[in-house]
């Protein structure tokens, strides 16, 4: 693609709440709160995780990563919705807008792959508990996420170099609060069937196959806890890996409800089912990372000890 064409567009206007301007300040308000629980939240997980040798094992480590990769999912978008709902015009360079989508698409498809790895090593924990210290050592476990990481991050420089080398000359304006990579899409002057099939493919890759390793996995780790004789055996079992699976139900769930819901027919209701779907579509966004590190600190002892004995050392030094 010549560079010229890439280059007729410089720059991108983010529609965001302009036609509702009253609510720009209220959200604004509800978005940063949510951003700084997210931030203080797994800042303290990524911190007792590392801090803490009794949570140094593989399910704490794939924890801290996945702390780790909601403060990066979040800090890519939230400062630069925070920014439109303070600034009249809310525009964004082309350069800018592909690095953001750059991040924003890698540290999701990152999030699919890394809650496989959890419910593998969750399924090794539970299903064969005398060679877990074996399979899940730590030549096994860090190769784990650091593949995570670079599945995403190549999904992602795939993805986002199909979609900078499309030809942008005519309409600018993005129908959301930040550069979606669908609604970036739709604005190309050329033929973006490449870019749909390549995505498809990829959604299928990065949502579908952990969905189905996910599955079979707790299919395995249901089976498993079922045999346990003891009802105190069971609700041990079950515990350890409850957190994992709530995150899993809470993550995709949110997903199918986004993607899955029916569209209104009514023409008149079409601003507002605009409206609602970047709504959904900025809240999926910070709902989930908000929620993993106050799923697993409430639903697992060993991090509500580790963060009161953090608490503990910090009075104790002052």
């Amino acid at each position: 693609m010549e560079a010229s064409n890439q280059s007729s567009v410089t720059e991108f206007v983010l529609l965001g709440l302009s036609a509702h301007p009253k609510l720009e300040k209220t959200f604004f308000v509800l978005i940063l709160s949510m951003y700084l629980v997210i931030l203080l939240g797994n800042g303290v997980l990524i911190l007792v995780t590392v801090l803490d040798s009794c949570l140094h094992t593989p399910m704490y480590f794939f924890l801290g990563n996945l702390s780790f990769l909601d403060i990066c999912y979040t800090t890519s978008s939230v400062p630069l919705v925070l920014d439109g709902f303070l600034t009249p015009r809310k525009t964004i360079p082309f350069s800018a807008c592909a690095i953001q989508m750059f991040l924003s698409f890698g540290m999701g498809a990152t999030e699919c792959v890394l809650l496989g790895m959890m419910a593998f090593d969750r399924y090794v924990a539970i299903c064969n508990p005398l060679r877990y210290p074996v399979v899940m050592r730590r030549a096994v476990y860090v190769p784990m996420a650091s593949s995570s990481w670079l599945a995403g991050g190549a999904n992602s420089l795939v993805q986002i170099s199909l979609a900078v080398q499309l030809p942008f000359c005519g309409d600018n304006v993005i129908n959301h609060f930040i550069c979606e990579i669908l609604a970036v899409l739709k604005l190309a002057c050329a033929d973006i069937s490449i870019n749909v099939v390549s995505m498809g493919v990829a959604n299928v890759v990065f949502l579908g196959v952990p969905v189905l390793f996910i599955f079979i996995s707790y299919i395995f780790i249901l089976t498993t806890i079922l045999r346990i004789p003891s009802a105190e055996g069971r609700k041990k079992a079950f515990s350890t890996c409850s957190a994992h699976l709530t995150v899993v139900v809470i993550f995709y769930g949110t997903i199918l409800f986004m993607y899955g819901k029916p569209k209104s027919k009514d023409p008149l209701g079409a601003d507002k089912q605009e409206l609602a779907d970047k709504l959904i579509s900025l809240f999926y966004g910070l709902l989930t990372p908000m929620l993993n590190p106050i799923i697993y600190s409430l639903r697992n002892k060993d991090v509500k000890a580790a963060v009161k004995n953090l608490v503990v050392q910090k009075h104790s030094t002052q």
